[in-house]
């Protein structure tokens, strides 16, 4: 049986394929460039092309995204493993998961006390109907 050739990636991207394959806006990575999230180089023709590295950094950032983190944070905890290492980022974003979990503990206990309140409503709602169509 043949070994598997393991598929080479791609040393570079444009655009429209980190869009296609991220599924998002070609303008979403064009904002992200715009406040310095990503840096892709140039060519000749000035088109953007992307590295594998902006394409791991892409990642990052819709999965900061996708957990709540505002672009700021998401920049910050990005940058600080240029500035000051693994473990700088590492404590960092630890720091802002915890301040994250304490944020979603707080807006469950608050949609909880929401639904409490629904529930009563419903159900002071419904006697009542009970007893407005018991007077027919």
């Amino acid at each position: 049986m043949p070994a598997k050739t393991k598929r080479k990636e791609k040393e570079t991207y444009s655009i429209s394929e980190l869009a296609k394959e991220f599924e998002i806006s070609t303008r979403t990575i064009r904002y992200y460039e715009e406040i310095g999230l990503l840096s892709p180089k140039r060519t000749s023709g000035n088109q953007r092309v992307f590295t594998k590295r902006d394409k791991a950094r892409l990642k990052l950032i819709l999965r900061g995204k996708k957990l709540g983190f505002s672009l700021s944070e998401i920049k910050e905890m990005i940058e600080m493993y240029d500035l000051a290492g693994e473990t700088e980022q590492i404590k960092l974003t630890l720091r802002y998961g915890e301040k994250k979990l304490k944020e979603i503990e707080e807006k469950i206990k608050e949609l909880e006390m929401l639904r409490e309140d629904l529930l009563a409503i419903r159900e002071m709602l419904l006697n009542r109907l009970k007893e407005l169509e018991g007077q027919k």
